[in-house]
This record gives structure tokens, C-alpha cells and sequence, in this order.
């Protein structure tokens, strides 16, 4: 797919756009580059490859390096509850806002 600068003019005019011609030429070679890479990326045969969660799984021998989930500070609810103007059951409460 290769854009044309009347393609570049109508999508300007879509943005609300005022490009220089110097700009609009910038432009379309931009976003023909764009579309080259795309083109190129749907030629690649990716039949049979399975999606990656993420781009290490790829390695093998590498795992993800995740600390584990504990809890590093203490609850202090009470003490941060303390300058709250009304506090029940461990919840601020707040003025009504919706009716």
C-alpha cells in the first residue's frame, strides 16, 4: 500500500491539520516507510508459532526474575485514619455527591 499526497492532503483535512508542502512531503514518506514495515511484517510465515505472554518466554533457559508478593509496611490504618473528619468500620467516610 503506498499513500499519494492527495491521500495525505484528505487525512489532514480529517486531523484538522495545516501541513506545508515541506511537511506533507515529510509526511508521506513517513508514512510509506510506515506501511513498508507492515508489509514486510505480514510476509513472514507465522504459521504454527505460538503468541509469547512475554518476549522472554522465547529463551528457554531464562526465567522471569519476579520478588515475591509480601507485604513490606505495616498496617498502620488506625494511625492514618487518625486526622480523617469521620472514620467507620476502618472506611473514611464521605459527604454524598451523586443524589
Amino acid at each position: 500500500m503506498s499513500l499519494t499526497h492527495s491521500d495525505i492532503d484528505r487525512i489532514a483535512s480529517l486531523a484538522r491539520l495545516q501541513l506545508a508542502p515541506d511537511e506533507s512531503e515529510r509526511m508521506l514518506s513517513q508514512l510509506n516507510g510506515f506501511f513498508d514495515i507492515v508489509e514486510k511484517m505480514r510476509s513472514v510465515d507465522t504459521a504454527g508459532v505460538q503468541p509469547l505472554a512475554h518476549p522472554v518466554a522465547a529463551i528457554e533457559d531464562i526465567t522471569l526474575r519476579l520478588r515475591d508478593d509480601v507485604a513490606s509496611e505495616p498496617n498502620d490504618r488506625e494511625a492514618n485514619q487518625r486526622s480523617a473528619p469521620a472514620v467507620e468500620g476502618g472506611l473514611f467516610l464521605v459527604p454524598k455527591v451523586i443524589e
